[in-house]
C-alpha cells in the first residue's frame, strides 16, 4: 500500500514538474516588454496591471517598467528590455518624437513594437497603435452635451493634459466638433465659448490646481470639459471647495474611470468617453503574441481602435465595475 502511495506521489510530482516546464517553455517562447510612460495616474496603473494579468493568462512572460514621466528613462528602459531579449514591445510613449530612435532601434533588432494610447511620430517603425478613438468618443460626448443643454449659453473651462500632446488635442477637438454639430442641429447656431484652458498634467491634483486658477479668472464657468476623468475629478473638488459646484456640468472626453462612473450613476457627473485601459492593454498583448507567433494578419491597420461610446446615466451600468482597478 505504501509503495502504491509513493508511486502515486512520484507521478503527481512528475506531472507538476512537467506542467511547470511547459509553462516556462511557453513563457520563453513569448517574452513581451511593457514600457509605461508613468504609473502616476490610475488609468496607466490599470493598464500595466491588465497587461501583466492577461500576459500570464495567455502564457507570455511580461517585463513591465515605469518611466516615471521621464523621456530619458523611457529610452533607457526600452534599450534595457531589448537587451534582455524581448520579442515584442508594448509602449505608451512619453514623447511622440523623442521615442522614435529607441523604437526604431528595437524594430531593427527584430522586436515587434505596439504603441498604446499616445501617438508616435509617423517616422517610427511600429506595427500598430492601439487606442480608443479619441475623435469619435469626443464627438459622441460633444453631441450629448448639445442635447442636454439646448438653448443655454455655455461657458466652458477646458482642462488639458500637457502641451503638445496629440491625444489631448484629438480629444478636445473631438468634443468641440461634436458640440458644434449638435448645437447647429438643435439650435441652428453655435452657442458656446471656451473661456479658458488649464493644464492639469492628466492628474487629480493638476486638475484641482488648474480649476482653481480658471475659476479666479472666469467666474461665469458653467461647463468643465476635461481631456480625462482624473483632471475633472480634481476640478470637482476645487468647485466644491469654492462653493461653485451647483449648476456646473462636468464632462470628460475620455477614460471611464470608476469614480467618474459612480458620479454618473448618482447624477453629479454628465458624461465621459469609453477608454477602458484593460481592453487596450489586453488587445495589445494578444496582438503582440500573434506577431511573435507569426499569425498576426499582414493587413493589420496602422491604427487599431476600440469601440467608441459616450457613457452617460442611460448606459453607465453596462460599464461600471465595482472591483475595477481604474
Amino acid at each position: 500500500m505504501n509503495l502504491i502511495k509513493k508511486t502515486t506521489l512520484k507521478l503527481a510530482l512528475a506531472a507538476a514538474v512537467s506542467a511547470a516546464a511547459i509553462s516556462a517553455a511557453q513563457a520563453a517562447d513569448c517574452k513581451i516588454g511593457v514600457s509605461m510612460k508613468t504609473l502616476d495616474a490610475p488609468y496607466f496603473a490599470a493598464q500595466e496591471v491588465s497587461a501583466k494579468k492577461h500576459g500570464a493568462e495567455v502564457g507570455c512572460e511580461i517585463i513591465a517598467v515605469d518611466a516615471q514621466n521621464d523621456l530619458n528613462k523611457q529610452i533607457a528602459d526600452v534599450e534595457d528590455m531589448v537587451a534582455q531579449g524581448i520579442q515584442a514591445l508594448i509602449i505608451n510613449p512619453r514623447d511622440s518624437q523623442g521615442l522614435v530612435p529607441a523604437v526604431n532601434a528595437a524594430s531593427a533588432a527584430g522586436v515587434k513594437v505596439f504603441v498604446i494610447d499616445s501617438t508616435l511620430d509617423s517616422k517610427a517603425d511600429f506595427v500598430t497603435l492601439i487606442q480608443s478613438s479619441n475623435g469619435q468618443n469626443g464627438q459622441l460626448v460633444g453631441q450629448w452635451i448639445a442635447d442636454q443643454t439646448k438653448g443655454k449659453a455655455l461657458k466652458i473651462a477646458l482642462l488639458s493634459g500637457d502641451k503638445g500632446n496629440e491625444v489631448g488635442q484629438e480629444r478636445r477637438l473631438g468634443v468641440l466638433a461634436g458640440l458644434l454639430e449638435g448645437q447647429l442641429r438643435n439650435e441652428g447656431r453655435a452657442n458656446f465659448e471656451v473661456v479658458g484652458q488649464g493644464w492639469g498634467l492628466w492628474g487629480n491634483e493638476g486638475g484641482l490646481k488648474a480649476m482653481e486658477d480658471l475659476l479666479t479668472a472666469n467666474p461665469e464657468i458653467n461647463v468643465v470639459l476635461g481631456e480625462n476623468d482624473s483632471m475633472v475629478l480634481g476640478a470637482q473638488k476645487a468647485l466644491e471647495q469654492a462653493g461653485r459646484l451647483d449648476g456646473v456640468l462636468l464632462v470628460a472626453a475620455a477614460d471611464g474611470q470608476k469614480e467618474a462612473l459612480q458620479m454618473i450613476k448618482g447624477g453629479t457627473y454628465g458624461a465621459t468617453g469609453l477608454n477602458d485601459p484593460a481592453v487596450v492593454a489586453a488587445t495589445a498583448v494578444d496582438m503582440a503574441k500573434q506577431a511573435i507567433e507569426g499569425t498576426l494578419p499582414a493587413a493589420t491597420p496602422k491604427i487599431t481602435y476600440t469601440k467608441p461610446v459616450a457613457i452617460t446615466k442611460d448606459n453607465v451600468d453596462q460599464y461600471y465595475k465595482a472591483d475595477a482597478v481604474f
